[in-house]
């Protein structure tokens, strides 16, 4: 991903819930490079996005991103299914993806590891538990982790 060097990231975030993708942002702000998130509201936007369709296509504008955090629970398509799509397009693929969502169901955590998800993660209930995982999150995957 970014190892040490402090150069921005494009994060591109798929939440459907305003006020968990207003604190994802707000942490993202704090840290010392400046990293551009995009954040879509669907999974069909999230789709569109990453192939470069339709309002997408223009990379100069919407550039493929360096990490992925990706709900479940979205509305068009569902979190799973852009999972799949990820990891089964050549262009996108190796596009690290975090599935940062409420559910903790086996079945869940199990489709999503099936689908090549590179890490899932359950957001807490709790606003400051929140507020530190997102910290973590953006420690480890932006900091610390190195992609091919």
């Amino acid at each position: 991903m970014n190892g040490s060097s402090q150069r921005p990231l494009d994060i591109l975030l798929v939440e459907d819930n305003l006020a968990h993708a207003e604190l994802i942002k707000r942490c993202f702000k704090q840290h010392r490079a400046a990293h551009r998130v995009q954040h879509l509201v669907d999974g069909q936007q999230a789709i569109d996005y990453l192939l470069g369709v339709g309002e997408y296509a223009d990379r100069e504008r919407f550039p493929l991103p360096h990490c992925i955090l990706l709900d479940l629970r979205l509305p068009k398509v569902d979190g799973l299914e852009v999972l799949r799509i990820i990891k089964t397009s050549p262009g996108i693929k190796r596009i690290p993806t975090i599935v940062l969502t409420t559910s903790a169901t086996e079945q869940d955590v199990a489709r999503a590891y099936a689908y090549r998800a590179n890490s899932y993660v359950v957001k807490p209930i709790d606003f400051d538990k929140f507020a530190t995982l997102i910290d973590d999150l953006g420690s480890y995957w932006m900091m610390w982790n190195h992609n091919p």
